[in-house]
C-alpha cells in the first residue's frame, strides 16, 4: 500500500481526490438541507440528487469520447477550474423562486464530472502499473470515504454559520487545490490511438467512435458482466436512496440524529476496508473481491434494512442498523476497487474513456430507474420488503457476476 503512494503522481492524484471530495461532500450535504429550508419540500430536496444524475444518463457515453481524444491530465485541470466556477451562481439562490438556478448549476457540475471521473480511472493505469491497479483503486476508495466522512460534517457547520454562501466558496477552493496539484503530474496523459481516425463530419466521426467504445463492451464477456451486474445492483440502490428517510424515521424511530449515525456508519466501515483491501488486493483474485463484495454488500443491506425484526425500534435499531452499515462498507470498497480494476485491465488506453463514460451512463439509467420505482411502491408495498428486494438484487448481482 506504501509503495503505491510513494508513486509521486499517484500521490498528488490521491491528495487531489481527497481535498476535492471533502468539499463536494460538504456541498453535498448543505445543498438539500438550503432546498428543503427554502421550499418545505422533500420533492425539492430529492431535486438536487436528480439533477445530478440526470448528466450521466444523457451524456455519461458521449463525454467518454473526448475523454480518449484529449490529453488526460488536461481533461481533469480544467474540468476541476470550470467546475469551481460553475459554483458561484449559487450564491445567488436566496428564494424558492431561484431553486432552479440551484439544479442548474448541480445538473453543470455533474456534466463535468463526466470528464473528470473517466479521465482520471483512464489514466491510472500509467501511474501504478497494472500490477498495482487495485490496490490503487482501494486507496482512491479510501480517500473517498474520509471526504465522505469529514465532508458532511464541514458542511453542516459551515451552513449553520455562514449558510449556504460559506460552504459554496470552500467547495470552490477545493477544486482549485485539486487542480493545482493534478497539474504537477509528469506522467503522459496523452489516450493511445488505436484506431484509423474516421473521415467525415464532426458529428459522424463522433458517432463512429462512440458506437467503437461501446462494441467493445458488448464483445467482451468479462466488460458486459461488469456492466450488467453493477446495473441490476444499483437498480436496487436507487430504491434505497428513496426510502431511506422513511426507513429511519418511521420504522426505526431514529430521527434525524440517527440517519446521520447510519450514513457516517458505511463511511467508518469504508476506511477501514480501504486500508485493507489496499494490503489485500494484489493477492486475491479481482473477480472474487468483485463477486464477492457484490454479495456481501446485498447481506449487509439485508441486515440494515431488517434491524427492528431483531431488535425495537429506536437507538437498539439505529445502532444494529449502523453495525450492518459498517460492515457494508468493506464490499462496498471491495468490489469497486476491483470492477475499476477489471475494466482496466480488459481495456486498452485508447478505449478507456468510452467504457467509463459508458459505465457512468449505466449507473445514472439503473439508480434513475431504482428511484422511480421505489417512488411507486414504497407507499403501496412497504420501505421494509421493497428494501429487501433492493438488497437482493445485489446478490443476484454477485451471482452472475462470479458465474
Amino acid at each position: 500500500m506504501l509503495a503505491t503512494l510513494r508513486h509521486r503522481d499517484f500521490a498528488l492524484l490521491w491528495f487531489a481526490g481527497l481535498v476535492s471530495v471533502a468539499g463536494d461532500f460538504a456541498l453535498f450535504a448543505a445543498l438539500p438541507l438550503h432546498a428543503y429550508l427554502l421550499t418545505g419540500s422533500a420533492a425539492a430536496a430529492g431535486g438536487v440528487f436528480a439533477a445530478s444524475l440526470l448528466p450521466r444518463v444523457l451524456l455519461g457515453s458521449v463525454a467518454g469520447v473526448f475523454v480518449d481524444r484529449w490529453d488526460r491530465k488536461r481533461a481533469m485541470v480544467a474540468a476541476d477550474l470550470l467546475r469551481a466556477a460553475s459554483l458561484l451562481p449559487l450564491l445567488a439562490v436566496v428564494s424558492a423562486d431561484q431553486l432552479w438556478l440551484l439544479y442548474l448549476v448541480r445538473a453543470a457540475t455533474g456534466t463535468l464530472g463526466l470528464i473528470f471521473d473517466p479521465a482520471e480511472s483512464a489514466l491510472l493505469p500509467r501511474l501504478v502499473g497494472e500490477e498495482r491497479l487495485v490496490t490503487a483503486n482501494a486507496l482512491n476508495a479510501l480517500n473517498n470515504n474520509l471526504g465522505r466522512l469529514i465532508g458532511p460534517a464541514i458542511g453542516g457547520v459551515l451552513y449553520a454559520s455562514g449558510g449556504l454562501g460559506a460552504v459554496v466558496l470552500v467547495d470552490v477552493a477545493s477544486f482549485a487545490v485539486s487542480a493545482g496539484l493534478i497539474a504537477l503530474i509528469r506522467t503522459d496523459a496523452h489516450p493511445e490511438r488505436s484506431e484509423t481516425v474516421a473521415e467525415g463530419s464532426p458529428w459522424g466521426r463522433l458517432r463512429d467512435e462512440l458506437r467503437a467504445g461501446l462494441r467493445l463492451v458488448g464483445e467482451s464477456r468479462v466488460l458486459s458482466a461488469v456492466f450488467l451486474s453493477l446495473g441490476i445492483g444499483l437498480l436496487g440502490e436507487g430504491s434505497f436512496e428513496v426510502g431511506f428517510s422513511p426507513l429511519v424515521l418511521d420504522v426505526f424511530a431514529g430521527g434525524a440524529s440517527g440517519a446521520g449515525i447510519i450514513l457516517s456508519s458505511q463511511a467508518v466501515g469504508g476506511l477501514i476496508a480501504g486500508a485493507l483491501v489496499a494490503r489485500a488486493g494484489e493477492s486475491i483474485p479481482p473477480r472474487l473481491l468483485y463477486g464477492g463484495g457484490l454479495i456481501g454488500l446485498g447481506l449487509a443491506d439485508l441486515g440494515t434494512v431488517n434491524a427492528t425484526a431483531v431488535v425495537s425500534p429506536g437507538m437498539p435499531a439505529v445502532a444494529l442498523a449502523s453495525f450492518f452499515m459498517v460492515l457494508a462498507g468493506f464490499p462496498v470498497v471491495a468490489l469497486n476497487a476491483a470492477a475499476q480494476g477489471i475494466l482496466q485491465r480488459e481495456t486498452l488506453d485508447a478505449f478507456r474513456g468510452r467504457v467509463f463514460g459508458a459505465l457512468s451512463a449505466v449507473q445514472g439509467v439503473s439508480m434513475l430507474a431504482g428511484l422511480g420505482l421505489g417512488v411507486l411502491v414504497i407507499d403501496r408495498v412497504g420501505v421494509v420488503a421493497v428494501l429487501s428486494a433492493g438488497a437482493a438484487m445485489w446478490i443476484v448481482a454477485g451471482a452472475l457476476a462470479l458465474a
